[in-house]
């Protein structure tokens, strides 16, 4: 178990912002993770856990208090249920359980190599396992959601290891009962995989574009990943130290969720999708851009801009503060509401800030 004190925390995020921490520790173990939650709790010091940090807007005063960087490690699989691809609703399929830990693209590509398809449009995705269930992380017509199995967690309210089954994660767009609260730690995440060279069906337009198949084919597995990191890399979201638009929390705003009434009164050639229970689900970045803000625009600021490449990623161009980079998503928030009646909401989880 690694100790610092008074660590920038920039250094702990995508955006690479974020002001001091009063210390740092790096659990290893998940006895570690327990523990060090567990003392700190019982001494009433405030907790912020940090995987990747691809999801985090930390405030430029920091926390006041210990951060808890996750890395411990493991990956299980359970084969004893495997069985053809095509005859999953009959069987178990494989179940492959990972730390909070792991990285989610090795992940991935794991689950790509021994041709377990599942996951395979979430290629390229930063971060790591454990953030995937408390936001159900999608990309490219596939969610978690899809495939989580359970979630183990540590309930700090009951102060004991609790396991959650897919019907009780309360998953919906962008989030899950892990959201929006800090009551559990996620330790582990399992997910059901089926077997098979060939990917899931492509239920992603521009993905099935890519492909040169139509939407709802299917495509080998190996192919999928490289289209879904190539378009990725064009959007500025996978991650490169050289590239100031991946210097970015990713999305930064969710794709507004609207009543059909609501959507109604959007531009007749606003893109829209059906969301269920009548609801309607529109396109952040279309009303962004027809808002009047395009790729690159600043708003007058030198440190930030929208993504050179992706009017969704709000980036760091080497010398912002968090308070530049959240005056320019509030400009953004603003004239789209102003545009279009419609308010959009981040979807990064907001530290020591407000928006």
């Amino acid at each position: 178990m690694r100790e610092t004190f008074d660590v920038p925390l920039a250094g702990l995020t995508t955006l690479r912002l974020g002001g001091p921490a009063k210390r740092v520790v790096e659990a290893a173990t998940e006895d570690e993770l327990i523990g060090l939650v567990r003392d700190c709790d019982e001494r009433g010091e405030p907790v912020l856990l940090v995987g990747g940090g691809s999801n985090l807007v930390i405030g430029d005063s920091g926390f006041d208090g210990t951060v808890v960087r996750v890395a411990t490690r493991g990956v299980t699989v359970d084969d004893s249920a495997s069985c053809d691809s095509d005859a999953l609703a009959a069987c178990g399929g494989v179940l492959l359980t990972a730390a909070a830990g792991e990285s989610w693209d090795d992940l991935v590509a794991y689950t790509v190599a021994n041709e377990w398809p599942g996951i395979e449009a979430l290629s390229g995705i930063p971060g790591l396992v454990g953030a995937t269930p408390m936001q159900n992380v999608g990309a490219y017509g596939q969610e978690v959601r899809q495939t989580v199995w359970q979630v183990r967690t540590y309930d700090r309210q009951d102060r004991r290891v609790r396991t959650f089954a897919n019907a009780d994660c309360r998953f919906a767009y962008r989030d899950s009962r892990f959201k929006g609260t800090d009551r559990y730690i996620i330790l582990t995440v399992s997910y059901q995989l089926r077997e098979g060279s060939l990917a899931m069906p492509v239920a992603y337009a521009e993905l099935a574009r890519r492909l040169g198949i139509e939407v709802g084919g299917r495509a080998p597995l190996g192919s999928v990943r490289e289209a879904v990191l190539a378009l990725r890399a064009g959007k500025g979201m996978v991650l490169d130290a050289a590239d100031h638009d991946t210097w970015s929390a990713g999305s930064f705003f969710t794709n507004p969720v609207l009543t059909e009434a609501q959507a109604a009164a959007l531009p007749g050639d606003a893109p829209r999708w059906p969301a269920g229970d009548g609801l309607v689900k529109a396109s952040a970045a279309w009303l962004i851009e027809h808002a009047g803000f395009g790729r690159g625009h600043t708003g007058g600021r030198s440190g930030v801009s929208l993504s050179t490449k992706h009017t969704l990623a709000l980036t760091n161009r080497g010398e912002a503060s968090t308070a530049d980079l959240l005056g320019l998503a509030r400009e953004v928030r603003d004239g789209v509401r102003s545009a279009f009646g419609v308010e959009l909401a981040p979807e990064p989880t907001l530290v020591g800030c407000t928006f």
